[in-house]
């Protein structure tokens, strides 16, 4: 049995970590739960019974076998380091803080999770490219992913709590004909979409459109795939979609993607057009597989070339579930 902290236990994605946790019986001898000083003494009702939020300190999470960061990538960037100083601690970190260092391994465990053997500290990719990993990479291994051009439709729950409560509020003002302030998106986004996420780089894309990537490149260790991203908000509140086009080295058939996709673990094929079956963020949402569909021969690369629709819950898939199953893995 083992000890398990929370860092940011009051979060959204540190609320999905605990239910995740439970929920896959992950062998817990003791669930620690830690945030700031504000949410300290907090009593939360949490699928393990009513626990209580402690101050984080260094001491107290190198005092638990495993560490499970969903924090601002400033605060891991600060502790993370410390927490495994003890040399025996495990963090598994959320934030964008240590994803693109050479020597800490960036994973999604049905990928690559060799690239953490010996390493304590763990980072988690972003949630847009983790759920876009998950179909993509059976691809890659049976037709060898050339180009990949990607185009998101991200829920609010990307934005953490605050924004969904945004999403919430301002739709009902906006109902109301009333005005709805935007603070945590670029603009208000109730019955709009914002082609804007994450700060904007020399390039002309965003960072977030960048990790897309990064990201992709580092867990597929194949630098030379080249990768394009559109991140787009929207006014949906959990659940992120993506449209996705390939290109192949090798010629390939949707039907022969489909039998590749149906024996990939953590996916599943929803793709029955005929019959209004397709990914979708309402029937996705609380799933811990990525839906998969819309798989289609590209008009442009066939026969080298596919394009498909995926959706997949952020805060599982793109962040919660992948910590435990990092966690799970190490165990292993």
């Amino acid at each position: 049995m083992v000890k398990v902290a929370v860092v940011g236990a009051t979060g959204a994605v540190g609320e999905e970590m605990i239910e995740v946790l439970h929920a896959r019986k992950f062998p817990l001898s003791e669930l620690v739960l830690l945030a700031s000083e504000r949410s300290a003494g907090k009593s939360m009702n949490t699928a393990f019974g009513e626990k209580q939020v402690e101050a984080f300190s260094v001491e107290r999470a190198q005092s638990c076998d495993f560490v499970l960061m969903a924090v601002s990538g400033g605060f891991s960037t600060e502790f993370s380091p410390q927490i495994t100083a003890n040399g025996k601690t495990v963090v598994i970190d959320n934030s964008s803080a240590f994803r693109y260092h050479e020597d800490v391994p960036l994973v999604v465990p049905e990928i690559n999770r060799s690239a953490m053997e010996g390493k304590l500290l763990i980072a988690n990719p972003n949630c847009t490219t983790a759920i876009a990993a998950m179909a993509l990479w059976p691809l890659h291994k049976s037709f060898k992913l050339k180009k990949i051009i990607v185009s998101t439709y991200q829920a609010a729950s990307g934005a953490g709590a605050q924004g969904m409560t945004e999403l919430e509020e301002g739709t009902r003002l906006a109902l109301d004909g009333k005005e709805h302030p935007n603070e945590v998106f670029a603009h208000p986004l109730p019955f709009n979409v914002i082609p804007h996420i994450d700060s904007f780089q020399s390039n002309g894309y965003t960072k977030e459109e960048m990790k897309v990537v990064w990201e992709t490149q580092k867990i597929f260790d194949d630098k030379t795939l080249a990768c394009s991203c559109t991140a787009v908000r929207i006014p949906t509140k959990r659940a992120h979609s993506e449209a996705i086009t390939i290109e192949t080295e090798e010629d390939v058939t949707p039907e022969a993607a489909i039998e590749v996709l149906k024996s990939a673990p953590g996916v599943e094929v929803v793709d029955s057009p005929s019959e209004k079956v397709y990914p979708m963020p309402l029937t996705s949402t609380k799933k811990y597989d990525v839906e998969v569909g819309r798989i289609r021969r590209s008009l442009i690369f066939a026969p080298k070339g596919l394009d498909l629709f995926v959706s997949g819950d952020q805060l599982l898939r793109g962040a919660a579930l992948n910590a435990v199953l990092i966690a799970e893995a190490k165990l292993e």
